[in-house]
């Protein structure tokens, strides 16, 4: 058996064990940072939507009440290469948690929901689902004249104002 042993001054060793509790505490705090980040997105792709009933079930997930099939299916090709016009709309879904930059050169599917419980009562908003293989790849709230458009997350009286009117 071996043993080892050292003599530290006890004010190292303070310092030592301060400076450990402080990388914990750091490490927590990270870890509660990007908890707390990935549950505010509520969007990031989430894989195995393969129907309708998925597709209902993840937005009363985040807040809304929808139609139960939806009012507009669409096949869109992702463009090869995004040029300015897209920097709002890219910068929207990087926000949610989405890269639609993966999907370049990809078919995805666009189905659009009537939303019926829009905090302001309005009528008329949409919500949108960007479907690729069975993940939501990327997605927006809008109001059916194009007046504003946002993330999927249900809006608080603090985001009304991170809308983008168009």
């Amino acid at each position: 058996m071996l043993i080892i042993t050292a003599r530290i001054p006890k004010r190292r060793l303070i310092a030592g064990t301060a400076a450990a509790l402080f990388c914990l505490m750091a490490a927590i705090a990270g870890t509660a940072m990007h908890l707390s980040g990935r549950a505010a997105a509520a969007s990031a792709e989430v894989k195995g939507i393969r129907g309708n009933d998925e597709r209902v079930e993840y937005l009363e997930e985040l807040g809304w009440q929808v139609s139960e099939t939806p009012i507009a299916t669409e096949e869109l090709l992702i463009p090869e290469a995004f040029d300015d016009s897209y920097a709002g709309y890219l910068s929207l879904q990087r926000q949610q948690g989405f890269d639609l930059t993966r999907y370049c050169g990809e078919r995805v599917k666009r189905y659009t929901y009537e939303i019926e419980n829009y905090p302001t009562g309005e009528t008329g908003v949409q919500a949108a689902l960007l479907i690729y293989k069975n993940r939501v790849v990327g997605g927006q709230v809008q109001a059916a004249d194009g007046s504003f458009l946002h993330g999927l997350s249900r809006p608080t009286e603090r985001t009304f104002a991170g809308a983008l009117m168009i």
